[in-house]
């Protein structure tokens, strides 16, 4: 597969800033994304309009790092920021129905996004403490790999409420399940190990570690060690009821 182009705009708001943009950029091509980046792409003596223009034009993606300088500059049309802005406001117009653009938020108060992009949803890379989690968002987007699909209609018209939505919990919940009942295909023992689990789905451990906790606060999984978990009564129910495993 041909990796994903995806141009990166930013403000030049500090030192600090631009390393994080820096480490964001090369842990996106780390991770299989053809990130483009001025830091590396763009040399003194080049035409800054020209370069914006020819990588946005050629981009899969372009990633709008949205911090609260970068939103004000957008905002007044100033520099290269500005030149952008009307770049990325006609390709928007011209593409309407195009998720090439890509808000990524790095803020230090409220998310406030330029008014050019506020009709977009948005990735929050703010919280240090989460960016993993923001990644895996980011880059299931860029590769086009959803972590669930859009369900098929189902055959039975009385299954219960509650439990059905389609939500991020409730879709990662049933991942996390989905991988367990896989592995306990293959292991001898009732408790299952976290790390074989983690091998039978992509969710990223530090996700598949929160899905497992609201399955074991659900009542469907316990865990008497840590990163052991059994299937409960009420597991094997679940599985059964979406249709993991046959009855």
């Amino acid at each position: 597969m041909t990796p994903p182009k995806a141009f990166i705009s930013y403000s030049h708001d500090s030192a600090e800033h631009k390393s994080w943009v820096l480490d964001f950029a090369t842990t996106l091509r780390n991770r299989g994304i053809d990130a483009v980046l001025d830091q590396w792409d763009l040399r003194p003596g080049d035409d800054l309009p020209h370069f914006m223009e020819t990588e946005l034009a050629k981009c899969d993606y372009a990633i709008i790092v949205c911090s609260e300088t970068y939103v004000a500059k957008a905002n007044a049309g100033e520099g290269g920021v500005g030149y952008e802005k009307m770049i990325v406001t006609a390709s928007m117009l011209q593409r309407i129905d195009s998720n090439k653009i890509i808000p990524v938020v790095r803020q230090s108060s409220t998310p406030v996004l330029p008014t050019f992009l506020q009709s977009k949803l948005y990735i929050n890379f703010s919280n240090d403490s989460e960016v993993e989690y923001s990644l895996d968002e980011l880059l299931r987007t860029l590769l086009n790999a959803p972590l669930f699909e859009k369900p098929d209609i189902g055959a039975n018209s009385f299954m219960p409420l509650q439990g059905s939505k389609p939500d991020r919990t409730a879709d990662g919940l049933k991942a996390a399940m989905t991988a367990i009942a896989k592995v306990f295909e293959q292991s001898p023992y009732d408790q299952l190990d976290i790390g074989k689990i983690a091998g039978f789905t992509d969710i990223h451990r530090l996700k598949l570690e929160r899905y497992l906790s609201q399955a074991e606060s659900d009542g469907l999984v316990t865990s008497n060690v840590i990163g052991q978990y059994s299937v409960t009564n009420d597991g094997y129910d679940y599985l059964v009821n979406h249709g993991i495993i046959d009855a």
